[in-house]
């Protein structure tokens, strides 16, 4: 006889657990405990097999019966319910394992070993704040580009274009690290070029001008802020390297004695050199003073264990009257790589060296972080003897005119 709701509610358990038949193989296994378990028997390629429909009243008599139905209809097409569940449950496992984010987070941790510190956290910033929460749970095989592309334009309306892209691009990233690993077949973010607006093409601003960069280096000299931002004020044009690595420069990594600064280029992460001009060491001697002894040359104003703000040089620049039209910290880089070559004529391959450029011999191979050395050193001496001769109102360079 079929079961009913009464009947199993009112079942009292036994000392031996007892079966409550309903019929088609289903029956409800009544435990010594009082729990009240559903049970399909079935056979399969001659062998009987129990599958577990779940617990009562959890799974209702209605949800059981339908249960049994549907593996029914599995026997009916030859397909083993049990064997069924096992591969739904797998596809779950590995579905869930290769989801995007989980996909992303391996990745970046195989990568991020090789990328500067600040750079990885931005990536997975980006891809917490604007990727994760859209696509993150899907498994990377079954994202399309459309649905790729829905989630970059939620940054594109917040009005961070450059940002889209840059997400964009690290979504490739994490599609062909999924392709080599044998967990998706294409990568849907190249169907997606041209889908987003170009960014337009936007430079930092650099005086570069000789006549312009005398007056600049005159209203820097007469900076009356705090020193140490003073220091770092008028040491940047002498160095020209990224803003980043100039409030970030660390006395263990500068020798005034051999008159060198050995560190780690923040966009590559391989060794730099930076030879130091007496002008240099000059500025740096009198920065020790005041912060030899901590970590950063250049450290912050509430704290002595963190660098300088990042806005630092701009705010000061600012202060003076220079407007972010006119001069950035990173414009100094633009400067420097200007007139060296078109004005004190140095070699562009000497200059990139030392802007920690990529720069490659006949055979293809990078050069290392010594090469063309004493040329350097040269030039860095020559580069901050011709800024003293502008600040000083000497004679002014012109640039070469064109036949």
């Amino acid at each position: 006889m079929p079961l009913t709701d009464t009947a199993i509610r009112t079942a009292k358990p036994a000392e031996k657990p007892l079966k409550l038949t309903d019929g088609g193989g289903l029956y409800l296994l009544l435990n010594p405990n009082g729990s009240r378990w559903w049970r399909l028997d079935y056979r399969y390629a001659g062998k009987r097999k129990t599958l577990s429909m779940g617990v009562y009243p959890v799974v209702s008599l209605k949800d059981a019966r339908n249960r049994r139905d549907e593996a029914r209809k599995l026997l009916a097409a030859d397909v083993d319910p049990g064997e069924n569940r096992k591969a739904q449950k797998l596809a779950k496992v590995l579905s869930t394992a290769n989801s995007l984010e989980v996909i992303t987070r391996e990745w970046y941790a195989k990568f991020s070993g090789t990328w500067n510190e600040c750079h990885g956290e931005r990536i997975i910033r980006r891809f917490e704040r604007d990727i994760f929460p859209w696509l993150g749970s899907k498994p990377i095989a079954e994202i399309t580009a459309p649905e790729l592309l829905a989630t970059v334009r939620r940054i594109e309306n917040r009005g961070a274009l450059e940002t889209a892209h840059r997400a964009l691009g690290n979504c490739g990233q994490v599609f062909r690290y999924a392709i080599a690993t044998g967990r998706a077949e294409r990568d849907v973010s190249a169907d997606l070029r041209g889908a987003l607006p170009p960014v337009k093409a936007t430079h930092f601003a650099a005086v570069t001008e000789p006549k312009q960069v005398a007056e600049l280096l005159r209203a820097m000299n007469g900076y009356t802020g705090s020193l140490i931002v003073g220091y770092a004020l008028r040491l940047a044009p002498l160095v020209f390297v990224r803003p980043g690595e100039l409030r970030k420069a660390e006395w263990d990594d500068i020798d005034l004695e051999t008159a060198e600064w050995r560190y780690l280029v923040t966009k590559t992460n391989t060794p730099h050199i930076v030879p130091l001009s007496l002008q240099a060491v000059g500025i740096l001697t009198d920065a020790k003073a005041i912060s030899g002894d901590g970590r950063y040359v250049f450290p912050g104003a509430r704290s002595n264990s963190r660098p300088m703000s990042d806005n630092a040089i701009l705010a000061a620049l600012r202060r003076l009257g220079i407007e972010k039209d006119e001069m950035t910290g990173h414009g100094f880089r633009a400067m420097a790589r200007t007139i060296l070559d078109e004005v004190l004529g140095f070699r562009p391959d000497i200059i990139e060296h030392q802007l920690a450029h990529a720069v490659r011999d006949p055979n293809g191979r990078a050069y290392n972080r010594t090469a063309h050395l004493p040329e350097r050193r040269k030039m860095m001496q020559a580069w901050a003897d011709y800024l003293d001769k502008l600040k000083a109102g000497a004679d002014i360079l012109p640039f070469p005119v064109a036949a």
